[in-house]
Formats: structure tokens, sequence, C-alpha cells
């Protein structure tokens, strides 16, 4: 067979690049970027263009494996994928008979393509707890927030004819991070522009790098900051009057709220000068239209609500909302995916793990109702509020990408079943009781609606080829509600793909072909329809809020553990500990086995200042300890000016595949750089999210002997 050309579309970490696939019909040789994607035109990242070698790579999962050891010993068993199914629906069942549904645990990573059919899975089997790191950590705290302030996400405007005069970077590196429908292209594109463009981070990241002012402020510390901008806006006269006279519910408690919130009081809590809060402030504000690119920094802390609920206040008060250049608010010209949330019988919601306590986590106000993930591990080990007994985990490696993982393979090691569907074999799947290979993106169906991330763009794809005995999430999934007998079971997951283009009158068949649907861009969809709030304004002060038990307005809250709260521990860990930067050539803790890109990036790093390092004799390349209350790792310095004095910044989700086999016999191969031995998942938690502490803890280093 000859060599064949598909254009897809690249889903290697979120996705959204648009790809063209060359293939022989049974292996990929070689992809690169499509020029035709109205997002990526023709960008593509090392990994994207790596995808052959991540396809074909020797050491990937082709068959289900059945443990035959002891658990994490490494010894398996190879069956037939209707064995494999076979056993695991029956153990499933006989946990559901025998504990109930809630005994089982539904998990999976990053936002990917199956997604959705877990979430729609886990309420046709009837349990509540299902998780997504994410859920309290990243991104979803910005959507729901946005909904209850907007009633709706919105989405930088870098695809119409006016281009942004400011962005205002808050958190966010996206120029390497961004795994959503991949906004790097089009940023690049609106960069050359010569906008003003500020970076808010106690890095200067490589995006920060691009910018014209840098504030390196102090982790846990971004509600202050935000207020104080807000104060700023608002005592100079430099907001939006008309928008916020028709447009919004709330200003004068706002504008009563942050009188005293000043540039002076912010820049003792933030370590941001005052001179420098007041004019980015007033750049932000005047250099219309402006967007605001905000990331996970936001959200990894104990007050992830309202330090989200401060930014966000920012975009309204401006009257960027829904303008062209601005933040515009995303079009789903999709139907929602059904996720089947009436088969969860109102009895089960609320047993859910969390959601009395996490209301905008676990609660029916919940953007995406989940379990908190600290307390799932509680349930495991404890039995606290009940045990649970079962984990189906899709395309996550928790071990490496939860705080607390020492906790974490505890409770795994407790589980009467482990099932992880996966590429490889990982850390966590090393201790599962079936192992379950997954088709890669290129072997994969898939529609995807990215209104959260590029306004109304629609992608589809279908599978380029086929590796033999591995399968797609999905499929995984609706085999499994055939043999448990769920409700929804009779609809495939294609058949859910045709369901939701339904509106725009094609099928998936169709769709895939076009790979690409682009409805055109509007604007002020507001005047027609208003927001969809309980309002129908913007509602800078939350009575939705208010009503739930928490604060209409936001406020700062000290970090729990840091130089203000936890005076006590500084003459042993002076510095503050961010954790989580990424790499372009991986994604979360995937790819380390990847010859071609571990090359780049051979070794897990630790940024630190020139001004730490020379105090502790360290220099660039040493190897050093990284140590917190909770554990230390072993790491390379970076140093650098590229980084606020006080912090020490470690890259996360590093494991050495070289070295899975020594799991068995020393588990401390998979401590040895892993981040998340530093983190603390222990309360306080944020009230409404849950949300734990990646970020602002304290630390210290030094050069290992």
């Amino acid at each position: 067979m000859g060599i064949t050309t598909h254009r897809s579309i690249c889903r290697v970490c979120h996705g959204g690049c648009g790809a063209i696939v060359y293939s022989d019909g049974r292996r990929v040789l070689r992809v690169k970027g499509d020029v035709q994607s109205p997002i990526s035109r023709g960008w593509m990242c090392i990994k994207g263009l790596k995808s052959a070698d991540i396809a074909n790579h020797p050491q990937r999962l082709t068959t289900p494996l059945k443990r035959k050891g002891q658990r994490g010993q490494g010894l398996w068993q190879k069956i037939s994928w209707q064995e494999t199914l076979d056993e695991i629906a029956q153990k499933v069942d006989d946990l559901r008979i025998q504990h109930g549904a809630e005994s089982i645990v539904i998990g999976q990573g990053t936002g990917r393509h199956h997604y959705m059919h877990v979430v729609r899975f886990a309420n046709a089997l009837g349990t509540p707890n299902w998780y997504e790191p994410g859920l309290a950590q990243c991104f979803i705290p910005r959507i729901t927030v946005s909904h209850l302030t907007y009633g709706g996400f919105p989405v930088a405007d870098y695809y119409g004819d006016k281009k942004p005069e400011c962005i205002l970077f808050w958190g966010h590196n996206p120029l390497v991070s961004s795994a959503d429908a991949e906004l790097a292209p089009a940023l690049r594109r609106t960069l050359r522009s010569g906008c003003m463009t500020i970076a808010v981070d106690p890095r200067r990241s490589e995006t920060a790098k691009k910018c014209k002012m840098w504030l390196p402020i102090r982790p846990g510390t971004d509600a202050a900051l935000a207020l104080a901008m807000i104060n700023v806006i608002i005592a100079r006269g430099l907001y939006d009057a008309e928008f916020i006279d028709n447009h919004t519910v709330g200003f004068d408690e706002l504008r009563d709220h942050t009188v005293g919130f000043t540039p002076q009081w912010a820049a003792g809590i933030t370590r941001v000068s005052a001179a420098d809060i007041e004019e980015a402030a007033c750049l932000y504000a005047r250099l219309r239209p402006a967007v605001l690119e905000w990331g996970l920094g936001l959200e990894q802390n104990s007050n992830s609500l309202q330090g989200v609920r401060a930014v966000a206040i920012l975009r309204a008060i401006t009257g960027n909302i829904d303008v062209p250049g601005g933040d515009i608010l995303g079009m789903n010209v999709l139907r929602a995916y059904p996720l089947l949330k009436d088969k969860l019988p109102s009895e089960q919601a609320r047993k859910r793990i969390g959601a009395e306590g996490f209301k905008l986590l676990g609660g029916w106000r919940a953007y995406m109702p989940s379990a908190h993930i600290p307390g799932i591990f509680n349930a495991i080990n404890d039995g606290v509020p009940y045990r649970v007994r079962g984990m189906l985990v899709f395309g996550s490696n928790p071990l490496l990408t939860l705080a607390n993982p020492k906790r974490a393979l505890e409770g795994i090691r407790r589980l009467d079943l482990l099932v992880v569907t996966e590429l490889f074999m990982t850390p966590t799947a090393l201790q599962a009781d079936y192992v379950l290979p997954a088709a890669f993106w290129t072997e994969i169906d898939h529609l995807m609606g990215v209104p959260l991330v590029a306004e109304n763009f629609v992608f589809a794809q279908s599978a380029v080829l086929h590796t033999p005995h591995c399968r797609q999430d999905e499929w995984i999934i609706d085999e499994l509600s055939k043999r448990l007998h769920l409700p929804g079971s009779e609809v495939s997951f294609k058949d859910v793909f045709d369901y939701q283009l339904k509106p725009l009158g094609i099928n998936f068949d169709k769709a895939a072909e076009a790979i690409y649907i682009c409805p055109p861009h509007r604007y002020h969809k507001y005047r027609e329809n208003a927001f969809r709030t309980p309002s129908r304004k913007v509602e800078l002060y939350s009575a939705s809020l208010k009503r739930m038990g928490y604060a209409p307005l936001p406020s700062h809250v000290e970090p729990p553990e840091g130089p203000e709260a936890s005076p006590e521990l500084l003459a042993e860990y002076p510095l503050v500990l961010i954790t989580g930067s990424r790499r372009i050539e991986f994604f979360h803790s995937e790819h380390r086995q990847i010859d071609a890109l571990r090359r780049l990036r051979p070794r897990p790093q630790a940024q630190l200042h020139v001004s730490v390092a020379g105090a502790r004799g360290i220099g660039d390349g040493d190897e050093v300890l990284v140590c917190t209350r909770r554990g230390q790792i072993t790491v390379f310095a970076e140093v650098t000016e590229d980084i606020a004095p006080y912090v020490v910044s470690v890259e996360h989700g590093w494991w050495f595949p070289e070295r899975l086999s020594e799991l068995w016999f020393d588990p401390k191969a998979l401590w040895q750089a892993n981040a998340n031995v530093l983190t603390d998942d222990s309360p306080p938690y944020d009230p409404a999210f849950g949300s734990y502490r990646l970020r602002g803890l304290l630390c210290d280093v030094r050069k290992k002997d």
C-alpha cells in the first residue's frame, strides 16, 4: 500500500491543532501542521510533530492485561477483550450490588476526547463519585465563576478583524501551556501587532518575557492584586459607565467594598509595588479593547473562588465583554452532550463525596458536579463517609498528578478493583488489576466543540487507522455499559455525535469530511438575549453566591501556609514554592518515554533566583533537594533572574519510565522528582470548590551532598 494523507485534529494535549497525518495503512509515518486549520494555520508543537514516535513506540500497550502477582509487582497475563470486559463488568456489578454504586469511583485526567462520555457512564452506573483534578484545581473554577458572573465563558478574540490593544496575562503561560484548541498560534499572530502586554506571574515565563510589563506577584495573593486594580479603575473613573449602568448589577456595592483596597494596601501583601499596580490597572482600563488571559495559577490555592471572582470583575467594569478584540462569550452551536443526569437518582447524588461541603464542586449549582479528590482517598483509606472499593481510571496517572501521592498509593493498594485505560504502562497502571490499551489520537473518532476556548468552532475527526487490540475509551465504556445493562447503553458514542450535530443539519460522517465547522462570529450578543444570569445582567455583586452561603463580593484571604500566616516556619522554610510549570515537550506526566522529546528535557528542573542560589552555593545544573514540611524531592537547579527572589518553581509530572520496574522493589523511584510529594491536600480548602494548595507553600532548597 502506498502512502496516504489524512487531515485530522491533533489531540496529543487537549487538542485543537490541525494535522496532516501520513500513513502507509499500517503505521503513522509522520505528522505535520494543517495550514487550513482556522486556529493553528499550519503551526504544531513538538509533541504533535512527534506523534508518530508516540503511536509506534515499542513500549506502547497493545493488548489487555490482567494482574497475576501482587498489586504493583508487574506480573501480567494477556487476555482477550471479551474476557477482559466480561470480567470487569461482573466485578463492577458485584460491587454495585453488595456495596452500592457509590462504592465505585470513576476517574479521569485532563480534558480529552472521552471526558463527557466518562461522566455519562458514571451517571448511568449510578455512582455520584467521578473525579478529574481540574474540577477544583484547573479551569472549572474559572468556568463556574464566569457563568455566575456573566452567564457564559469569555474567550479572547484573536480571530476577528479587530485586534486587542492590551492583553493582561494572569497566571497563564499560553505560549507553552496552551492546551485548549491551541491558543498559542493565534496569540503569536496577535503579539506581532505590538499591543500592550502585562504579565502577572511569579516567574518571568516564556509568555511574560514577551510582555512589556511584568508583575512578579506573591503566590496566592491574586485577589488582593485584582481588588487593588478594581480600586484604581473606579477611583480614577476609568470604568465603562455605559456598560455598567445598562448591563451590570452591584456596582455601588463593589465601589464601597473596594474603597480600602488601595495599591498601597495590596503592595504589602502581593510584593508588587504600588506604582506598578496603579500603572497596570490604568493601562488595562484605558487600552480598549483588552483581553484578560487567565490560567490555573488562580485556582490552585484555598481562595480559589474569590481570587477568580476578583479577576473576573475586571473584565466587566472595563466593558471588555463580548466586544470585537475583547473577551467574547462562546457560542456553542452543538447540542449539549447527553450526560444522562436524570439517571442518577437524587438519593445517590446526595451521597457524592464533598457535595455538602463544596457546593460549587459537588452540589447542584456546580458546573460539572463531581467528588472531592482528598475525600475520595479518605473514603478508600478510612471508610469515611463510607468505603470506596473500586476505581475505573481513564487516561489519568493519579500517583503523579494528585497532591499527597503517598496517600493515593496507600488507597490504591486497598482497592478491591482498579482498572486503568492507558497508552503506556505508568506507575498508576502498574498497580491495576486490569490495564486496557487505549487508542491514540490518530486512531479515534471524535467531535469537538470549543466554545470555551475559541468562541464557536467545531472540529470533527475520524480515525486514520487502527492499531490492533487498542480501543477508544468511549468504545470501552459503551461495551461495559452494554454488559451492565445501563440506561443509554443502546446508544453508541458515535450516535451521540449525530445527536449533537442535529442543529447543524449534518451527521458525524459529514462533519468528519469537513473537519472544521466555523459559524460566523457574533458580538454584543447580550444586547439581543441579555446575559444568562438570574438578573439578566453581569453580576458584580452575586446574590447567587450569597444564597449559597458565600461572600457576594471578593476579598483577599491570606494563604494558610506562607510568610505571613506561618512565620514560625520561616527559619526552616524561608522560600515560597510553586509547582506545575509546564514544558512544551510534555503534557502533565506524559511522554517521558519518547526519546525525541526526552532529549530536549532529559531531567526535572527547579527554577530559583540567582540570589537564592548564591546564598546556598548552588550553581546552574547542580543537583538539589527541594523540601517542604511534607517531603523532599531531588531535581536540578535552573539558576535565573526570571523569577521572584523568594520563589522556587518546580516542574510537575516527572517520573522515569526507564525505572518503572524498580517501583515494586523501591517506591522511592516514584517520589524522587514528583512535585506532588511537596504539595498539600489537607484542609483548609477553598470553601466552594474544595481547591487545595499546589502553590504558595513554604519550602527551602539546598545543594545535594
